[in-house]
């Protein structure tokens, strides 16, 4: 097999391969009286790019935990490739690959070297582990550092290694937890075309966890996670058309004044988000030449825009979509 050439499976085919890769019913998961989880289901199937969206606390780092093997399941079920997640764990540990959102590359060791080391972990040696390793290098753009150390390398560059040594011993599935965390949006955008490469290209299924809604837009499907709990699972743009219309936002001091003011005068319906105001209208342009007329004064600023996966977030649950770093708005 030459350096370029994409990295192909070869195994006999079992009833394991007939099953989703993975799926799960029932999961719930607690620490002390915080549940964390509480009653997941999901299926996900071959080749998919699947996507966990959620703030933070939403559930997302113990789902993660439980499918990547590092903690036990405490209730539920769960199976990945056919394999029961409570069962064999290292059968399944050699189908899945895993992307951590904290690196896990020595700066210390050039890029190849990483890749050598991680493989030989993996019982990957000799030739073997010399074309995985060229073949990585080359469909990931990394060919040309392989000799650097990856302290040199750009947050971007590192993160691309990170990807070539979850999946130098070519796992089935991918599971990566908030993987553009500490990306620029160009390099997040470049990261995530190579995991839509790797699934074209070699079939692998593709499970994240993350809260970047431009990441969740190009998933197959996403589930909204909230307080433990998936909210809606579907694709994104069938999620974006619950929402009724355009979503017009309303800033005022005195929103719950202004609510019944809207109802009373306008025959309104809003809803009171975070100190906001929200409309869902089509035409929502239309509107707001009526509001700003009507209730010109008691108005800070008013918005619309086409609806968004946060908008989804805010029509599913009354919350806003907040990540370390944001206040209501």
């Amino acid at each position: 097999m030459s350096a370029s050439s994409p990295i192909l499976r070869t195994h006999a085919h079992t009833d394991a391969d007939q099953a989703p890769a993975l799926e799960a019913e029932g999961l719930s998961f607690s620490y002390g009286d915080r549940k964390a989880l509480i009653d997941v289901s999901f299926a996900i199937a071959r080749g998919e790019i699947f996507g966990f969206l959620g703030p933070n606390g939403g559930g997302k780092t113990t789902l993660f935990k439980i499918l990547s093997t590092l903690i036990p399941i405490q209730s539920g079920r769960a199976r990945m490739m056919g394999h029961d997640l409570a069962g064999n764990t290292l059968e399944i540990r050699r189908k899945l690959g895993v992307v951590f959102q904290h690196p896990s590359v020595d700066g210390k060791l050039t890029v190849l070297e990483n890749l050598q080391h991680h493989g030989r972990l993996y019982g990957i040696i000799g030739r073997k582990l010399k074309d995985r390793s060229a073949a990585m290098l080359d469909s990931l753009g990394l060919a040309a550092r392989a000799r650097d150390l990856v302290d040199t390398l750009s947050g971007g560059m590192r993160r691309r290694v990170e990807l070539a040594k979850a999946m130098l011993h070519q796992p089935e599935l991918l599971l990566l937890d908030e993987p553009s965390t500490g990306l620029d949006p160009m390099a997040r955008r470049e990261f995530f075309g190579h995991l839509e490469e790797l699934s074209r290209r070699d079939g692998v299924t593709i499970v994240l966890t993350t809260h970047h809604m431009e990441e969740a837009e190009r998933c197959d499907r996403i589930a909204l996670l909230h307080q433990g709990q998936i909210v809606a699972s579907a694709v994104p743009v069938q999620l974006k058309s619950q929402v009724g219309g355009d979503v017009v936002v309303i800033h005022t001091a005195a929103p719950e004044l202004l609510q019944r003011k809207l109802l009373n005068q306008l025959q309104l319906k809003s809803t009171v988000v975070d100190g906001t105001l929200r409309i869902e209208r089509f035409r929502g342009h239309e509107l707001i030449r009526e509001l700003i007329d009507t209730f010109g004064a008691e108005i800070e600023s008013v918005s619309f825009g086409k609806p968004t996966l946060e908008d989804v977030f805010v029509h599913l649950t009354g919350h806003q979509f907040l990540v370390d770093g944001d206040s209501p708005r």
